[in-house]
């Protein structure tokens, strides 16, 4: 049975609402985010009217605020915005929606002035705005805006879309717009891709940076932002047009060979029947350019394959696409496509080819990942010498994944990870490093047999001759 002293509501609902109110009115003295949470809570219990102008006065004074926003103070900022953000979208959206449209607007408008004096690292103050703009699509389609109204203001804010927080806006106003609206947007924002752009007198031209090819000019950089945003918002008013032709036409002769471009075209092709178009497409890629090819292009060009009944062809690039990159995910669909025994040897097979891969730390997180742990610790044991400390998102976890069972494998991912932060001098990884080498402690009493590989207490002795300086990393051993 729940204590009486938990703080929970049905235990605070005991005290009584004086007592409450009473102590809701000490905490909010000393907290201004209290106070002004219940501030919207009074305003909301008389009508949806004052909580409106509530919100309409917190608005406008976040709007006015010059104070820089750094780290320590980002979370304050945050719950402020969630807290109007959420009043607007579950108090007012419910009896008012055209009243709510107006504030969504106005909360989203507050984003180019936060971000010019915010720190945000962390990406969370961001999502708070991409989070009200999913939130405006669904309280524009509520409020019945006028389409051609509506396409105004889409037009306005992507041209205002300083960092991003609009991104999704034609998406998830699509529904709102519909064929009027989406039809005027692309009316505007074609008149504005005939514009000719402004440019300054030389005199006045303001260099900002240099390149390889000379100057680089500020209205050069405007121009370039500009013609993005015409480019973006055209292919996706095509995409929420279902126009394929539309999406293409604004992408390059040049960007066509890029596979991430490839494959998109590639993919609008093929989902509406256009399967030859989409082949050309998929394979208009530069292969004469080494590079990453992405999961995505691989995907929609096996998906063609597929549709086009070319099924052993398919088979072939599932193994080639494995071959390159060691994808999990084309294995198993390899494997699921063949005859009963004949997948075991392929996947020993596989498993062969990834003890052979160039690139050790690619190899070891496909082994950990499969999983295949026997391979995986035959792989550390190997080719140690190939380890880098450095990548310790693959590193640490396949050493926990290998610790109970292979524990001289995992004891050799350990010392690398420690190696590393002592031969750079990594100070902020010491405390990692001290951890490992206490692990490699414990991993020590459980290998009968180091081999080649140096002892724990040889190990950590030579540690010691070669880093004994670094104190802050000793203080760390118990």
């Amino acid at each position: 049975m729940p204590s009486k002293k938990t703080l929970n509501a049905k235990n605070l609902e005991s005290l009584g609402a004086q007592r409450l109110a009473e102590l809701l009115i000490e905490v909010s003295t000393s907290n201004a985010a209290v106070k002004r949470r219940l501030r919207l809570e009074l305003a909301g219990s008389q009508s949806p009217g004052e909580l409106a102008k509530e919100i309409r006065k917190r608005l406008t004074t976040i709007a006015r605020s010059r104070t820089f926003v750094d780290w320590q103070n980002r979370r304050t900022l945050i719950d402020d915005l969630e807290a109007q953000r959420r009043a607007i979208v579950n108090q007012i959206a419910n009896t008012d929606p055209s009243e709510s449209h107006e504030l969504m607007w106005r909360f989203m408008a507050l984003a180019n002035s936060i971000f010019e004096r915010c720190d945000d690292s962390s990406g969370m103050v961001i999502g708070v705005f991409h989070t009200a703009c999913r939130d405006l699509g669904e309280i524009a389609l509520a409020a019945q805006v006028d389409p051609e109204e509506l396409a105004g203001r889409v037009f306005n804010a992507l041209n205002k879309n300083d960092y991003g927080q609009y991104d999704e806006l034609i998406d998830v106003l699509s529904p709102a717009l519909g064929s009027p609206g989406l039809a005027q947007l692309k009316e505007r924002f074609l008149e504005l891709s005939e514009a000719p752009p402004e440019r300054p007198k030389d005199k006045d031209r303001k260099v900002i940076g240099w390149s390889t090819g000379g100057p680089l000019y500020a209205d050069e950089i405007t121009d370039r932002r500009h013609q993005s945003t015409i480019r973006l918002a055209l292919q996706e008013i095509a995409d929420a047009q279902g126009d394929v032709d539309g999406f293409i036409a604004q992408q390059s002769e040049k960007s066509r060979t890029v596979p991430s471009v490839a494959s998109k075209i590639a993919r609008r092709l093929l989902n509406t029947g256009r399967l030859e178009e989409a082949w050309t497409a998929i394979n208009a890629i530069d292969e004469s350019k080494p590079g990453w090819i992405p999961f995505e292009w691989e995907e929609v060009r096996l998906d063609l394959m597929e549709t086009l009944g070319r099924k052993d062809d398919a088979q072939r690039f599932r193994w080639q696409c494995f071959e390159r990159g060691l994808n999990g995910d084309h294995l198993r669909a390899f494997l699921k496509r063949l005859p009963d025994f004949d997948d075991l040897e392929a996947e020993e097979r596989a498993m062969s080819y990834a003890l052979r891969f160039p690139g050790v730390h690619q190899a070891l997180a496909f082994l950990v990942s499969w999983p295949a742990l026997d391979k995986a610790a035959t792989l550390v044991t190997e080719r140690s010498a190939e380890l880098e400390g450095n990548h310790y998102e693959i590193l640490s976890p396949a050493a926990d994944a290998l610790a109970a069972k292979h524990p001289l494998a995992a004891t050799l991912l350990l010392r690398a990870m420690i190696d590393f932060a002592l031969k750079e001098n990594r100070v902020k990884r010491y405390r990692h490093a001290a951890r490992h080498l206490l692990e490699c402690a414990g991993l020590a009493a459980a290998i009968n047999d180091f081999g080649r590989v140096e002892p724990h207490d040889r190990y950590r002795a030579r540690l010691k001759a070669e880093y004994g300086r670094r104190t802050s990393f000793w203080s760390l051993i118990s």
